[in-house]
C-alpha cells in the first residue's frame, strides 16, 4: 500500500503530504485550485528550508520528500490510490460533492478517509460508492509534529478497513486512538470546558483573562492558557467547532457557545492572525500585558483551576460512560492531541474524585444548570446523592 493521495493543499493537506513522503510513501496532492497548489509548494519549501537550516534534516532528505509528492489539479491522477485522505474545508456539501466525483475513478478496494474534525463520518460515508471502505482519520496541526491521529470507524466501516487504516497510521509513526463517531470525537469534545468554562468565569467578572491564563499555566502547568490558546487557534475556528458540537449534541447546555467569543468573531478579532482577539498583539506577535490585571489572590486562582479541571474530568468521565473511547485512549488523546501535561484521569486521581465531585455539585446547586451535572459514571463512583 504505497500510493497515497491527499485532497486539499491547505496547511493540513500539505502537512499530511510532507509527513507521508518523509515516511517513504508516494503522494499525490490534489487540489482543483492551481493557486492553492502553488502556495502549498511554497509553504512546503519554506518549512523544509527551516528544518534544513536547523539541521533537523539533511539536503538528501529534503530532496527525497519533495520528489515523492506529485502536485496536481487533475482528479484522474487519484485513480491508482490505495488510500485517499480528504483534507478540504469543513463543509458537508463540498465534501460529498467531491466524493461523488471520486466514485467515478477509484477502484472498489480504495480506502477513503476524511480528516473531518466535526462532521459525521457516517453521513459522509453514505456518499461514497463503497461505504465499507470509508473511515475518519483526524490528524492534528502541525501534522509532522503532533503525534496523534484519531481513527473514527462509522456504522458502515468494515473491520478490514479499520485494521488496514490502523496499520497505515502506525506505519507513519503516529499514536492511534479509536473514537466512536460522535460530535467532536475525543479531543474536541473533551477539551470544550477548557475554553467554555474559562470564558464563563471571565464573563461573570470573577477574574480577568490574564488571571485565568496565569492560573492554568501556574497551577495546571499548561503550556498556554485557554485565552492564549483560543487566540492561537483562531476565535473563528474555536467558536465554529464549539457551535458545531453544541448543535450536533442537540443543544446540550455544557457545549453552549459564548456570546463573548461570538462578538469577537463578528468584529473580526480572531486572535494572533488579525493582531487582536482576547489579547492585543504587537508586531512580533507578542501579547501586550497589563500588570494591573493581576491580583495576589491564591484562593481565587485555586478555585479557578479546580473549577476548570473538574469540568474537564467530568467530560472525560462522560466520554468513557458513553463508550466513545477507552480510558487509555482518552488519556493518550488529551496528552498527545492538545499537549495536556497530564491525562484527565491522572488529575482526577491526584486531586481526588470527592473533591472534584463536590465542586461540580456546588456549581450545579448554585447555577441550577445542566452543564454542571455529574457524569453518571463519576456520580456512581463517589456514591453522591443529588
Amino acid at each position: 500500500m504505497k500510493n497515497i493521495s491527499v485532497i486539499g493543499s491547505g496547511t493540513m493537506g500539505t502537512g499530511i503530504a510532507q509527513l507521508l513522503s518523509s515516511k517513504n510513501y508516494n503522494v499525490v496532492l490534489f487540489d482543483i485550485n492551481e493557486k492553492n497548489l502553488s502556495n502549498s509548494k511554497i509553504r512546503l519549501h519554506k518549512i523544509l528550508d527551516k528544518l534544513l537550516h536547523k539541521k533537523k534534516i539533511s539536503k538528501n532528505e529534503v530532496n527525497n520528500i519533495i520528489s515523492k509528492i506529485k502536485f496536481t489539479n487533475k482528479i484522474n491522477n487519484l485513480s491508482k490510490s490505495n488510500i485517499i485522505i480528504e483534507a478540504i474545508t469543513e463543509n458537508f456539501e463540498l465534501k460529498t460533492k467531491l466524493f461523488s466525483n471520486i466514485n467515478k475513478i477509484v477502484a472498489d478496494e480504495t480506502i477513503l478517509t476524511s480528516n473531518t474534525s466535526s462532521l459525521s463520518v457516517t453521513s459522509l460515508a453514505s456518499s461514497f460508492k463503497n461505504p465499507n471502505n470509508f473511515i475518519g482519520t483526524h490528524f492534528f496541526n502541525p501534522v509532522p509534529v503532533m503525534n496523534l491521529v484519531e481513527v473514527i470507524p462509522c456504522v458502515q466501516t468494515s473491520n478490514e478497513t479499520l485494521e488496514q487504516t490502523i496499520k497505515f497510521i502506525k506505519s507513519i509513526k503516529k499514536d492511534v486512538v479509536i473514537a466512536k463517531d460522535t460530535p467532536g470525537f475525543i479531543v474536541n469534545k473533551v477539551a470544550r470546558p477548557f475554553y467554555s468554562e474559562a470564558i464563563r468565569i471571565y464573563e461573570e467578572g470573577l477574574a480577568s483573562i490574564y488571571e485565568i491564563d496565569f492560573t492554568m499555566k501556574k497551577f495546571g502547568q499548561f503550556k498556554m492558557g485557554p485565552f492564549e490558546l483560543m487566540d492561537f487557534i483562531g476565535n473563528d475556528i474555536n467558536f465554529t467547532v464549539t457551535k458545531s458540537i453544541y448543535e450536533k449534541f442537540f443543544h446540550e447546555s455544557r457545549y453552549k457557545p459564548s456570546l463573548c467569543q461570538k462578538s469577537l468573531v463578528e468584529a473580526g478579532y480572531l486572535g494572533k492572525k488579525t493582531g487582536i482577539g482576547f489579547y492585543k498583539y504587537d508586531k512580533e506577535n507578542n501579547i501586550y500585558k497589563s500588570k494591573s490585571e493581576f491580583k495576589s489572590n491564591t484562593y481565587l486562582y485555586e478555585n479557578i483551576f479546580l473549577r476548570i479541571i473538574s469540568m474537564l474530568v467530568n467530560e472525560a468521565y462522560d466520554t468513557l460512560y458513553y463508550k466513545i473511547a477507552s480510558k487509555e485512549d482518552i488519556e493518550t488523546a488529551m496528552k498527545n492531541g492538545v499537549n495536556y501535561p497530564k491525562g484527565l484521569f491522572e488529575w482526577e486521581k491526584e486531586i481526588g474524585k470527592k473533591k472534584i465531585s463536590t465542586k461540580l455539585v456546588a456549581l450545579y446547586n448554585f447555577y441550577c444548570e445542566e452543564r454542571y451535572r455529574l457524569s453518571p459514571l463519576l456520580n456512581k463512583d463517589v456514591k453522591l446523592l443529588w
